[in-house]
């Protein structure tokens, strides 16, 4: 099997990439710049701002579509523009050249994000719920529309909506880690936001089962089964660290350093259930939090 990875750099195609080779699958990646194949594997130059030619992407079996501005950091015009236009654009270019490769993939799997449902306070959001307002929901639901043209072309695609990553190797837990092991980790806000959360080993086992699964199309939430709220969140880091969680930051701090970043990531309260990766059969390997922060910190 032929799997074409975009975005293979961060920390989720950092775990996906060896769990193909794992399973013997042959791996294409993309890159802005040239680079030298790992283990004899074809790297494709892609800027995905600039159109890419059909017959680069034809004969995969399955394509991995993870690259996008990173969403992280104070959203001026300049950062928005980039976010929203790394991820329509990087996907609507994708997609027109998959539609029309000689040899299409049998499946598409896209990173969208949970960002499309916006702040619902505890109101429990599934795949069939609209979506939110807001400038995040507004990226995602292009995203997802410039996804569909894959749909339309005879391409099985999944967008899977993909909650908070918990990684070794960076991600949130990564810029959470120093505070909290510091003994100066707190609640974020009120700490009543519902916080989706979701292993990287079982993003990873989910996008596994997403190209095995025919049945599996459409949007997939991509998050653990049991959220939980940034207090709870707050004390299970801080106790699988052994530290104390007593420093809350307000919600008027984290606007001041963060600005609407952090109305629409840290304070927004999305409680997001994987109800089509449950049905389909996806067995969650780190459902619970406390479970996922002891295997990753190895307390």
């Amino acid at each position: 099997m032929r799997v074409l990875v975009t975005g293979a750099s961060g920390p989720i195609g950092a775990a996906l990439l060896p769990s193909l080779r794992a399973k013997g699958m042959e791996v294409v990646r993309t890159s802005r710049h040239a680079a030298a194949p790992i283990a004899s594997e074809r790297v494709i130059q892609w800027d995905p701002a600039q159109p890419i030619a059909p017959e680069a992407v034809s004969g995969m079996d399955a394509v991995v579509h993870l690259a996008g501005e990173s969403i992280v950091g104070r959203w001026n015009p300049a950062k928005k523009k980039a976010i929203h236009d790394s991820r329509v654009g990087g996907m609507s270019n994708l997609v027109m050249a998959l539609a029309g490769a000689a040899a299409k993939p049998r499946v598409l799997i896209c990173a969208s994000a949970i960002g499309y449902y916006g702040d619902r306070d505890d109101e429990i959001m599934r795949e069939t719920n609209p979506p939110g307002t807001g400038f995040l929901p507004e990226v995602c639901v292009d995203y997802e529309v410039a996804a569909s043209v894959a749909a339309t072309a005879g391409i099985r695609t999944v967008m899977l909506r993909i909650g908070i990553v918990l990684s070794p190797t960076g991600g949130a837990l990564g810029k959470m880690l120093l505070p909290f092991k510091l003994g100066l980790g707190g609640r974020l806000g009120s700490g009543k936001q519902w916080m989706s959360w979701v292993d990287v080993e079982d993003l990873v086992g989910a996008m596994h089962h997403a190209m095995a699964t025919e049945s599996l199309a459409g949007p997939v939430n991509g998050v653990a089964p049991n959220p939980v709220t940034n207090t709870e969140f707050t004390r299970t880091l801080a106790g699988v660290l052994h530290r104390p969680a007593i420093f809350p930051v307000p919600a008027f701090g984290a606007r001041l350093l963060m600005g609407e970043m952090a109305e629409a990531l840290l304070l927004a309260s999305q409680r997001v259930i994987p109800d089509k990766l449950t049905a389909s059969g996806y067995k969650f390997r780190f459902p619970e939090l406390r479970g996922s922060l002891e295997r990753l910190l190895k307390a």
